[in-house]
C-alpha cells in the first residue's frame, strides 16, 4: 500500500521545519557578521581607491596608508565576507540536502566568534605594519592557525551530516560544496606550511603565493557558488537541471583544471619556464568548467523564465551566472603568453578579475542564496522588496563600473608601461581616471549594502511580517494565505 501524501508532505514539512530551526543562529551569526565585514571591506576599498588618484588624502597618518589600507580591503572580503557567507549557506544547504538536522549548534558559534576574532586580529595587524606582504595572505603569521583550527571545526559538522545522510541521492550541489569543504585545507595547509614553516627561495615563495591566490578562487569560492546556483535554480523553478552530464563535465573538469592555475603570474621571473605557461594553459583552460556551469544553469532557470521578475533568489543568483561567464572571458583575455599576459601582468587588471570573481559571481549567489534561506530559518519574509531591488541594482551598477573598468585600465596601463622611454608619471596618470570611477562606483556598492545589513539584522531580530509564501519583489504576499512555499514542494 502506497504511502499516504498528504502525511508525506507533512513529515517533510516538519524535518525541514527542525533542520531550519537546528540552523537559525549558527547560519543568521556567519551571514549578519559577514555582512559587517563586508562593509568594512568596501570602506576600506573606497579609502584605497582615493588613494590611487588622490594621494594626498589623510596622508599624515600611517595606518591609512595605500599600503596597508588596500591589503586590508582585500582580506576582509575574503576572509571577513567570503568565508562567512560560504559557511552560513554551506551549512544549511548540507544539512537540508542530507536530511539531518544540527546537532552541534553551540560549537559551530564558537567557531564562529574564535574566525571574527582572527579576522579582527589579522586587519589590525595589516594596518598597524604587521602584515606578511603576501597578497591575501596578509594576515600576520600567529592568524592562520586560528582561522584553521576555526574552520575545521565549523565544516566537520558539514562532513558528518552528509557521511549519515538519510537521502542515499547525492545531488550536484553536494559535489561542489563536499568538494570546496575539503580543498580549502589542503591549500591553505600547503601554502602556509611552505611560507611560514620552512625555508625557501623568494621567488618561490611568491609563485606559491600566486598559487593560493588562483586555489582559494577556483578551489573554494567558485565551487561554492556553482553548487549553491545548482541548488537555487531548480528548487526556485521547480525544473531538473537539463543535462547531468553537462554538471559532471564542468565538475571534474574544474577538479583537473584548478590546482594547475596561478603561476602564470611569474612570467619572466627566474623559474622553470614551464610553470608560467602552465599556468597560463590552466588559467584558459578553467574557461571550460566555468561556461559549462554557466550554461547548465542559464537554462534552468529560463526554463521557468515567468519567476525571474518575481523571484529575488533567482534575481542575484542569474547575476552570479553572468558573473561566471565573464570570469571564463576574462580568465582567456588576460592569461595569453606572449600577447595579453605582458599588457596585464603588473596592472590593475588583476584586481578586476579577482572583484568579478569575488563580488561579480560569488557575491552575487551568496546573496541570492541570503534571500532565498533567511526567511526558512526565521519563518519571516522580507521587510523591504524596494530594498532588495535598491541592492541589486546598486550592486550591479557598482560592480559592473569596477570590474570592467579595471580590466580595460589595465591593458590601457598596461601599454603605458610598455613604453619605456616615457616617465613613470605618465603612467600613473593614465590609471588616475579608472580610480575615481571605482570610488564613485564602490560608494554606491556601500550605500546599498548598508542597508542590506540594516535588513538583514532586522530579520534576525524578528521584525519581518510573519507568513507562508516567499517574498517576492512585484506584489505583497498576503501573510494570513494559507500555503506552503512551492520551493519548499519542489
Amino acid at each position: 500500500m502506497s504511502a499516504d501524501p498528504s502525511a508525506t508532505s507533512s513529515s517533510d514539512a516538519t524535518l525541514r521545519t527542525g533542520i531550519d530551526r537546528s540552523l537559525r543562529h549558527p547560519v543568521m551569526f556567519f551571514l549578519t557578521s559577514g555582512a559587517a565585514w563586508l562593509a568594512v571591506s568596501i570602506l576600506l576599498a573606497i579609502l584605497a581607491s582615493i588613494k590611487l588618484h588622490y594621494p594626498e588624502f589623510i596622508d599624515d597618518s600611517a595606518w591609512a596608508t595605500y599600503g596597508r589600507v588596500f591589503p586590508a580591503h582585500l582580506n576582509t572580503l575574503v576572509y571577513g565576507w567570503g568565508f562567512q557567507a560560504a559557511f552560513g549557506v554551506m551549512l544549511w544547504m548540507m544539512a537540508r540536502l542530507s536530511l539531518r538536522e544540527c546537532r552541534s549548534a553551540g560549537t559551530i558559534l564558537t567557531a564562529g566568534h574564535l574566525w571574527n576574532a582572527a579576522v579582527l586580529l589579522g586587519t589590525l595587524g595589516i594596518l598597524g605594519g604587521e602584515g606578511t606582504g603576501m597578497p591575501w595572505m596578509e594576515f600576520p603569521r600567529f592568524v592562520w592557525p586560528m582561522l584553521l583550527l576555526s574552520y575545521i571545526a565549523i565544516v566537520t559538522w558539514s562532513c558528518v551530516e552528509f557521511r549519515v545522510r538519510a537521502c542515499t541521492r547525492v545531488y550536484v550541489a553536494q559535489w561542489y560544496l563536499l568538494a570546496a569543504m575539503i580543498w580549502f585545507p589542503w591549500v591553505y595547509v600547503t601554502a602556509n606550511l611552505l611560507l611560514h614553516c620552512t625555508g625557501g627561495h623568494p621567488v618561490m615563495a611568491a609563485g606559491i603565493n600566486a598559487w593560493f591566490k588562483s586555489a582559494l578562487v577556483f578551489l573554494f569560492f567558485i565551487p561554492v557558488a556553482m553548487g549553491t546556483a545548482y541548488y537555487l535554480a531548480p528548487k526556485v523553478t521547480g525544473r531538473p537541471i537539463p543535462s547531468h552530464t553537462q554538471a559532471r563535465l564542468g565538475f571534474w573538469s574544474l577538479a583537473v583544471v584548478a590546482p594547475w592555475a596561478g603561476m602564470q603570474k611569474l612570467a619572466g621571473a627566474p623559474i622553470p619556464v614551464f610553470l608560467p605557461y602552465l599556468g597560463a594553459a590552466a588559467t584558459v583552460l578553467l574557461a571550460v568548467p566555468l561556461a559549462t556551469a554557466a550554461i547548465n544553469i542559464f537554462r534552468t532557470i529560463i526554463s521557468r523564465e515567468e519567476k525571474l521578475p518575481k523571484s529575488p533568489a533567482l534575481h542575484f543568483t542569474l547575476a552570479g551566472v553572468f558573473g561566471l561567464l565573464l570570469l571564463a572571458v576574462a580568465a582567456i583575455a588576460l592569461n595569453l603568453p606572449g600577447s595579453s599576459l605582458r599588457f596585464t601582468q603588473f596592472a590593475i587588471s588583476g584586481y578586476g578579475f579577482d572583484i568579478l570573481a569575488l563580488y561579480g559571481c560569488f557575491s552575487f549567489i551568496m546573496f541570492g542564496a541570503v534571500y532565498f534561506i533567511v526567511p526558512r530559518i526565521t519563518c519571516r519574509e522580507w521587510i523591504s522588496s524596494s530594498l532588495i531591488n535598491m541592492h541589486f541594482f546598486f550592486s550591479a551598477y557598482g560592480i559592473v563600473a569596477i570590474a570592467f573598468g579595471a580590466l580595460f585600465g589595465g591593458f590601457i596601463q598596461g601599454s603605458a608601461q610598455e613604453a619605456w622611454l616615457q616617465p613613470w608619471e605618465t603612467i600613473t596618470e593614465v590609471v588616475r581616471p579608472y580610480a575615481a570611477v571605482a570610488t564613485f562606483a564602490w560608494c554606491i556598492i556601500l550605500f546599498s549594502n548598508i542597508f542590506f545589513f540594516i535588513h538583514l539584522a532586522m530579520m534576525w531580530l524578528g521584525f519581518g511580517r510573519r507568513g507562508t509564501l516567499p517574498t517576492m519583489l512585484d506584489i505583497v504576499p498576503d501573510a494570513s494565505a494559507p500555503g506552503t512555499r512551492p520551493e519548499d514542494a519542489a
